[in-house]
């Protein structure tokens, strides 16, 4: 027995196979947190606390953190960009946390003065929300 295929058939399931596999590459990793170096993610939610992220941010487990000027961080450790352009990985949130405006300018982000070891710290923080 002979089975023809049509063309257009053909086409349109592989176009369906195609659209299902770009959407599963676009869908976030639900496995363990990015490990940042030297960071500690309880020092670092303590510094987030500290220095009042959650004025500007909403922030999962930091008490008052419900601020709006700037997104909801509860996803940051699945993002794939920072501020939208940025990629996500450690070295990049370290410097971004140090100086928003150098990585992105024009950003509302203000540069906090935190030092490198602080920003690892917080990195590593920010990294566990999933």
């Amino acid at each position: 027995m002979l089975i023809t295929v049509r063309p257009s058939a053909a086409r349109g399931s592989a176009c369906v196979a195609l659209a299902f596999l770009a959407l599963l590459s676009g869908c976030a990793d639900e496995g363990e947190p990015v490990r940042v170096d030297g960071g500690d993610a309880a020092a670092g939610k303590r510094l987030v606390a500290h220095y009042q992220c959650g004025a500007c941010h909403a922030i999962p487990g930091i008490p008052g953190a419900t601020g709006d000027a700037g997104p909801a961080l509860d996803t940051m450790g699945r993002l794939s960009y920072i501020a939208g352009g940025i990629p996500n990985n450690p070295a990049q949130m370290i410097a971004f946390l140090r100086d928003p405006p150098a990585l992105k300018p024009g950003t509302s982000m203000p540069a906090l003065g935190l030092t490198e070891q602080e920003a690892r710290h917080m990195a590593a923080y920010l990294y566990t929300l999933r």
